[in-house]
């Protein structure tokens, strides 16, 4: 796939550093990528709870993924982890991600620090970041960032939208990146396969 350049950032110096640090989702090369809302919180229109917290159905989708994953994933073999975790890609970049799948014999020792080696998989649901300068907003955030994780050495990245209720599958092996409904099946790892809707309608979900 064409490599995509990085966001131009419109900011000054001078802006930048009045917006707290609490504000800052992620690190791209040293130059910080905010919460989407992050405005509001500045103009004192929304809380930084408020920014942070993410909707109901976004919630709902994290917690089915996470239990249907960890029981049908080989436990011995990977680690499953969730609830934004936090990858350090490389020095003054760090990446956070909604459910992240380790081979669990790379991992090691857990350390209470960012995970600094590369997962399998990982699975995000919607964009938490302010995505303002970026050229074609969400779908050249989600192209970057995707393509950040490949390079780390992530195998396989699915952005789940719960908008247009459709899921991104980027798959380092298959320059066919490509996006389905939430009706069809998505293979994630060994023979696991994951259909989003089958998943709501199993706990008799609405939406």
């Amino acid at each position: 796939m064409q490599a995509v350049t990085e966001p131009k950032r419109r900011r000054s110096p001078k802006q930048t550093q009045t917006i707290p640090p609490a504000l800052v989702y992620e690190q791209w090369n040293g130059k910080p990528i905010y919460y989407r809302g992050y405005r509001d919180v500045l103009a004192g229109k929304k809380t930084i709870e408020e920014i942070m917290s993410c909707s109901d159905l976004q919630g709902v989708l994290v917690a089915l993924l996470t239990g249907h994953l960890f029981g049908i994933l080989n436990r011995k073999k990977y680690l499953l982890a969730s609830n934004e975790i936090g990858l350090h890609v490389a020095l003054n970049d760090n990446l956070g991600s909604d459910l992240v799948i380790f081979d669990k014999e790379k991992v090691g020792k857990l350390k209470g620090k960012y995970f600094d080696v590369p997962p399998r998989v990982v699975i995000e649901v919607d964009i938490k970041a302010d995505v303002a300068d970026f050229q074609n907003k969400e779908t050249e955030y989600i192209l970057q960032k995707s393509q950040k994780m490949l390079d780390f050495g992530v195998e396989k990245v699915i952005w789940i939208l719960t908008t247009p209720q459709k899921a991104y599958v980027i798959d380092r092996n298959d320059p066919r990146w490509y996006i389905v409904d939430w009706t069809e099946n998505i293979p994630v790892l060994d023979d696991c396969l994951l259909n989003i809707q089958q998943l709501l309608t199993d706990e008799d979900i609405t939406y």
